[in-house]
């Protein structure tokens, strides 16, 4: 009777430390937020260079302002677009200039999209983000969290009807892969393979192998396993070059 208490106890306390292994879906990127800078993210200026343009992020608590410079072929204009907490703003050659509200769209979204990804995790927190655990995963022998993130109308962009899907170390709380869905341009799917980690001031980038699927219907969750047949195309690399971070000093 004796041992049958103690294993019952041992299953017990098996049970309970299983249960306090599991995260919610906010605990698991509030941890993975926190493993790539975590607070240096909201002090911070970052520059990078992303497709022969330049890029810059500068965050001040909840304040922000991203920009990106375009430098013409022949070297002679350079036009700046803004986007911060007031609005958008394009210069050209320092002078402010007037930009049609179709163009504005486009210009906010593309620029959004590139600090998104080359800023990732931070974000992942902000108001208009949904997150969802759906599930686990295993890539190449590692184990993963599964997590769908959508985003509210209100405050998510004019892209707000995408959705991704990040596969987010268990130990290591990184994000590994990641896919979405988008809708414009008659839409697509990519799956993303996070490569060359490194820490800069405190702060984590990585680029990525860029791959599609034809097929828009897939769900978001099986790209992982045709990413490991073999199955997905290889389109770009995503590389963030040249990236300098400045913190705020307190």
């Amino acid at each position: 009777m004796r041992y049958l208490l103690i294993f019952a106890l041992v299953l017990l306390s098996a049970s309970c430390q299983n249960e306090k292994e599991e995260f919610s879906a906010d605990e698991i990127i509030d941890k993975t937020i926190e493993n790539a800078g975590g607070e240096n993210y909201r002090n911070a200026t970052i520059e990078f260079k992303f497709r022969e343009n330049q890029y810059k992020s500068v965050r001040n608590g909840g304040e922000f302002l991203l920009e990106r410079q375009i430098i013409d072929s022949l070297g002679v204009d350079t036009i700046k677009d803004v986007v911060s907490n007031t609005g958008y703003k394009r210069f050209l050659n320092d002078s402010l200039i007037t930009v049609p509200d179709t163009m504005v769209v486009k210009y906010t979204g593309s620029i959004n999209s590139v600090h998104y990804f080359a800023h990732l995790p931070y974000g992942l927190n902000d108001r208009a983000v949904n997150k969802k655990m759906v599930g686990d995963a295993e890539i190449n022998g590692m184990p993963y969290y599964q997590l769908k993130v959508t985003f509210s109308q209100d405050g998510g962009g004019t892209d707000h009807h995408d959705e991704f899907l990040y596969w987010i170390h268990k130990e290591n709380f990184t994000i590994d892969y990641l896919a979405y869905k988008f809708h414009v341009n008659e839409g697509g799917l990519r799956f993303r393979e996070a490569y060359n980690p490194r820490v800069i001031e405190g702060i984590r980038f990585v680029d990525y192998k860029n791959y599609t699927q034809e097929d828009f219907n897939t769900d978001l969750c099986q790209l992982d396993e045709l990413f490991e047949e073999g199955k997905l195309e290889l389109l770009s690399r995503i590389e963030t070059e040249d990236v300098h971070v400045k913190l705020k000093k307190s």
